[in-house]
């Protein structure tokens, strides 16, 4: 945006277009040059800067968001888990082990993404050297999961677990 903001005041200096084709040419409404334009008038010094960031903070830093990505890489069972399955309460847990921040198991996907990881969810084994189907088929086996308490939650299954993209637990 500053940017824009940049290219918006040398028009604004060369003085040849009109505010409605400096909205074009730079792809923002007409209003926003407007704006612009009575600040760069009345030379307000900040006005290219913008009003900052929008939002909330993030209550992870790039250090904290590093150290969680090592400590998921270490797998579940490297925090004393009882399986190498991720799920979202788990790694909630560890981030607050980690970094002492608490995040809701809701909301770590949004962490999650951020370090690139994805859902993978197992959908049985494939045949073994016997020819014999180990673990719960997809489809043969959601029906009986569906009917547990708490089968059916989303992201909460023992059954779900992630995974980075980079394809690394």
């Amino acid at each position: 945006m500053q940017e824009r903001r940049r290219r918006a005041a040398r028009l604004f200096a060369a003085g040849k277009r009109s505010q409605a084709e400096i909205a074009r040419a730079l792809n923002i409404s007409r209003q926003s040059v407007s704006r612009w334009y009575q600040a760069w008038r009345r030379n307000e010094p900040d006005w290219i800067g913008g009003a900052g960031r929008a939002g909330r903070r993030p209550k992870l830093d790039g250090a904290q968001c590093k150290q969680v990505d090592e400590a998921l890489r270490q797998g579940a069972q490297a925090h004393g888990f009882g399986t190498d399955l991720w799920t979202l309460p788990r790694v909630a847990a560890v981030i607050e082990r980690v970094t002492g921040v608490r995040y809701h198991p809701g909301h770590v996907w949004k962490i999650l993404a951020a370090l690139e990881w994805s859902l993978q969810q197992r959908r049985g084994r494939r045949g073994n050297a016997t020819g014999k189907r180990g673990g719960v088929g997809w489809r043969s086996g959601w029906p009986a999961i569906k009917k547990t308490p708490g089968g059916a939650e989303p992201g909460f299954s023992s059954r779900t677990k992630v995974e980075s993209r980079s394809g690394h637990r």
